[in-house]
């Protein structure tokens, strides 16, 4: 509490908040003196002279115009009016501190909330480790989870109503701060009794002719753009079908033979009985996965975010 020894309270001789400055440092060695009964023994505790803290309280009492403290050969105790006194300072004092505290706690991130935009939340998968590295590191601050687009992500952090958005795109965005912070193997995601599944790998011309099934939320928008881009000038683009539903829905429907899908491999330790994940050998790159931040966003506790995911993301090997 150095730094707060310089605050002055403003209080009268009625006790109003009005009138007589008195310096915080005078209240302390007030508490110090009163909890030891003892100008010797509350100096040695604050570390500083006996004649400094009986100057100090002799001030004290002046400027309030009472009596804190009784003297004798004995010692020193509290008057009537310096217990009230010294009851209610201490009551200050808790509140003060406390202040101080959460204020430094907002200040470095510490405490607060942080809204997060995902595409998808997968058991074990690279965003599920972050928030609960995050929220092992940071326990006071509030995670609020919103699953959406990479579209809506990006509304949303414009908005404000975001702090950060992870999404599955590799380029820039030029009104916001982003930065790719993993990287993904794409899969094609089949029923285990399907044709394809027999192989260890498969090519993008083997799944010209198939349905595929898409989700509406998610990624789901960016595969079905992902496959479109692939069939460009190769072949028809195949049947897309797209549905509002979520990732466990979607792989269900692929266990009974609805369709194909495209899923990175992150999702292949949570997939039910049934389905199969196979890669696509002349997939270009691996799926790049970026977090998106306004640059007018100044939370703190989004810096602390970033600085984890970049550390967890470098600690990830390669696909």
């Amino acid at each position: 509490m150095r730094r707060a020894s310089n605050l002055r309270f403003e209080i009268s001789k009625t006790g109003n908040l009005l009138g007589t400055r008195i310096p915080l440092v005078s209240l302390r060695q007030t508490l110090a003196v009163a909890q030891y009964l003892s100008f010797r023994q509350a100096a040695i505790a604050l570390g500083i002279s006996q004649s400094s803290v009986s100057e100090r309280i002799k001030m004290l009492e002046a400027d309030l115009g009472i009596m804190l403290f009784e003297r004798n050969t004995r010692g020193v105790r509290l008057t009537e009016a310096g217990r009230r006194f010294v009851t209610e300072v201490e009551r200050a004092m808790r509140i003060l501190d406390r202040a101080v505290k959460t204020a430094g706690m907002h200040a470095r991130g510490e405490q607060g909330l942080l809204r997060v935009g995902v595409y998808a939340l997968i058991a074990g998968g690279f965003l599920d480790t972050l928030l609960e590295h995050f929220h092992a590191r940071h326990e006071h601050v509030a995670l609020e989870i919103t699953e959406s687009t990479a579209l809506d992500a990006q509304l949303q952090v414009r908005d404000d109503q975001l702090d950060i958005a992870f999404m599955g795109r590799s380029h820039d965005i030029p009104d916001l701060n982003s930065r790719v912070i993993w990287r993904d193997r794409l899969m094609a995601v089949m029923p285990a009794s399907h044709a394809l599944a027999a192989r260890e790998h498969i090519e993008w011309k083997d799944l010209a002719r198939e349905t595929f099934i898409v989700r509406e939320a998610g990624t789901g928008p960016q595969v079905h753009d992902l496959i479109v881009v692939r069939s460009a000038g190769q072949w028809p683009v195949p049947t897309i079908r797209r549905f509002d539903i979520g990732r466990s829905a979607l792989l269900s429907m692929i266990a009974k033979g609805h369709g194909l899908s495209l899923l990175v491999e992150e999702n292949v330790a949570t997939a039910p009985p049934g389905v199969a994940f196979r890669p696509i050998v002349d997939e270009p790159e691996s799926i790049a996965f970026m977090a998106v931040w306004s640059p007018r966003n100044h939370n703190p506790a989004l810096q602390n975010l970033l600085g984890l995911a970049r550390a967890l993301g470098r600690a990830s090997p390669p696909s």
